[in-house]
């Protein structure tokens, strides 16, 4: 089954590469980043996931998608093609996107103040919003660290995860 996987971080948090590490091969790839001279991109960018959901052809949308109203038309989207939603919540902070983002060059390099506004927007997605899933993402030095991300404006929670057998049954559960 197709699904709809939304990045959600600021600008130089690690989402492209993180696509590019993890979903290259297998999603669609749809970023108003690649849309730059058009003026309906938002319309386009519909357009491509759902055209992509039809197809049976799961898609990553890797844009900064920092607040609720951001993602809500991506969730819709999904929702009419009956696909999965998946966020992937990237945890770096302003500073750090800072740094990465002066070791770019020509159109990757965005404006600071581009990176500055984006946190000051930014809005932690919960699972209200419609997500099936969302997982954090630490990005660091090319490799990336996941763990369950609780939904409710909370870091991910890390928890441990039991092998069970017939002998014993009995331990903490992870949700």
């Amino acid at each position: 089954m197709a699904e709809l996987v939304i990045l959600i971080g600021l600008p130089g948090a690690g989402k492209s590469s993180f696509y590019r590490d993890r979903f290259a091969v297998t999603h669609a790839h749809v970023s108003k980043d690649l849309m730059r001279n058009r003026r309906d991109r938002q319309a386009r960018q519909l357009a491509l996931i759902d055209e992509a959901l039809a197809a049976g052809r799961s898609v990553v949308v890797d844009n900064v998608n920092a607040t609720a109203a951001d993602r809500a038309a991506l969730i819709d989207a999904a929702r009419r093609r009956n696909a999965p939603v998946v966020g992937y919540v990237f945890t770096t902070n302003a500073t750090e996107c800072s740094r990465r983002n002066r070791s770019r060059t020509g159109r990757e390099r965005v404006p600071e103040v581009a990176i500055r506004a984006a946190a000051k927007r930014f809005e932690r997605p919960t699972q209200a919003e419609g997500f099936d899933r969302l997982v954090e993402v630490r990005a660091d030095a090319g490799r990336f660290e996941i763990a369950p991300h609780d939904g409710d404006g909370k870091e991910g929670a890390a928890c441990t995860i039991f092998l069970l057998s017939a002998a014993s049954t009995a331990g903490e559960r992870c949700s």
